[in-house]
Formats: structure tokens, sequence, C-alpha cells
């Protein structure tokens, strides 16, 4: 058995529960439950405030975390990254009032700074060479320049839509985040197992992300260049058909150049195109 640590709430809980989904292990819900045993996995799901999640599998009392790369960080915790899970992205910024004209990263120099992550942005400050006050704080740290407790802040931007209703813009990108799926240091090999099972399942998700399953018919003297075009996985399947001089086509095309591809196969005489969406994939 191993224990994961996840956030309790929020939308990197819903992206955890999905891959965990996804991956085929069934987490039984539970509003009330801080600990949750999966009944098809050798998992226990156990939930925490993202910001202690760095700690618990620091010093064992989780195998495994899914936190936010930008709480990772800024813990400073031990923990080896077992792997980047590409969601619940984001960045971490400086942000100043609209209204100020901003000449560059020494604007911020004796300046009032609200955050909630000083651990990185005082590192930012001090390779940029700058002094300022950072004023910690929780909560809703994009309210503070408004009432007059900042010059400026330091926080996560996702849209930028919260950074718009306070009046402030994005001056400095200073990180960018992700998810990331850590682990203990030192795993005992039984437990190595698991994450080993456990990561291969997240691969085969991970790897058909975006991807679609193509099939078309494909005139004979045209294989060659619509093979030419297919920008699949590996060289895709041909097979015959019964009427003479077509081919069936088969093949794996990533989503963000899917139309671009589509057009050029009907081009060049593709017939009866269909697209598959793919749940995993094993490479």
């Amino acid at each position: 058995m191993i224990r994961i640590a996840v956030q309790s709430k929020g939308r990197l809980n819903e992206d955890t529960m999905t891959l965990l989904a996804e991956a085929g292990i069934k987490i039984p819900s539970s509003k009330r439950t801080l600990l949750v045993q999966s009944p098809n996995f050798p998992i226990e799901v156990l939930y925490l405030r993202d910001d202690d999640i760095p700690q618990s599998v620091a010093t064992g009392v989780a195998d495994l975390g899914i936190v936010g790369e930008n709480e990772f960080v800024e813990r400073g915790e031990e923990a080896d990254v077992a792997r980047r899970l590409g969601f619940s992205r984001c960045r971490l910024s400086l942000a100043i009032p609209k209204a100020i004209d901003y000449p560059g990263v020494q604007w911020f120099e004796g300046k009032k700074i609200a955050t909630s992550y000083p651990g990185i942005l005082r590192r930012f400050l001090a390779e940029k060479g700058v002094r300022a006050d950072i004023h910690v704080i929780t909560g809703s740290v994009e309210i503070s320049p408004g009432i007059g407790l900042a010059d400026a802040i330091f926080d996560i931007v996702s849209s930028g839509s919260t950074l718009v209703s306070n009046n402030l813009r994005e001056v400095e990108v200073v990180m960018q985040s992700e998810a990331l799926l850590i682990a203990t240091k030192g795993l005992p090999a039984d437990k190595q197992r698991i994450l080993d099972d456990l990561l291969f399942r997240i691969e085969a998700v991970k790897a058909a992300e975006d991807k679609k399953y193509v099939l078309m018919n494909v005139p004979t003297e045209r294989l060659q260049e619509v093979i030419d075009v297919l920008p699949g996985a590996k060289s895709p399947t041909v097979m015959p058909l019964a009427t003479e001089g077509w081919n069936s086509v088969h093949t794996v095309i990533d989503e963000r150049r899917f139309w671009e591809v589509i057009s050029q196969l009907k081009a060049l005489g593709a017939q009866g195109i269909l697209v598959i969406p793919i749940e995993k994939m094993i490479l």
C-alpha cells in the first residue's frame, strides 16, 4: 500500500481526481473522511491543504503527493519530483496598479510588495539586486494595493481576470508552475513498484492527451504522398481494401495539427476519413 497526499478541494483536487480516474484508479467520494483507500489499486488518498503536502511527503507522512510547483518550490522541502503532470498551469508574477508607468524591475526598489510566496519573491529580488519590503499575507493578495496595504503584489496568475478586476497589471513573470507528482526520497522497494505502476498508467493517459486516431481510405497511387504528410507516432498502418487500387490507412494525429493535416489528406484524395478519440496510449 502507498499513500498519496492531494489537495482537499479546488481546481488541483479536481484535476487530480480526473487523472486518477483516467488511470483506472477508483477513489470513493467522501466529504468528511481525510484518508480514503482505493478498492482496486494499492493506494490510499490523504486529503490535505496544498501548502501542507510538500512537508507531508518530505517527512514520510505520505509517500507521494500531487502539488503545485509553486507550493513545492516555496516550501523548499526535500522530495523527489517523480513526474511533471502538465495540468493546473499558472504563473507567479509581480503586478502593479494599471495607472503606474513601469520602467523595469528597479521600480520595486524600496516598495512594499504583498505576497503569499515570500521565499520565491525574495530569491528573485536578490537576483535582480532589488531591495523591497515583503509583506506576507494569506487570502486575497490582489486587494492589497487598492486598500493601501502594499504598492504591488506577487501572486498566482492564471487567466489574469482577477488582476484586471482589481485594476492591476502583470509586469514581471517570475516562474511558471504546473502540478507535480512528488515522492519521498528513498522509497522502499515494495512502494517503488507501486509508484512505477502508477507512473506507467499516468504515462498511458498523458500520451493520449490531445491525440486522435484517424482512419481513411487512400488511392494506391497517392499512398506514399499521404504517408509523407502523416505525423503519426511511428509509421502508419496500411491495409489493402477489397476494392482494387485502394488502401485503408490508420494513424495517430496530434490535435494541434489536426485540421492542417486533414486538409492536406483530402487534397491528396483521402476519403471516408474517420476520427476517433484516444483514451490511453501505451508507447
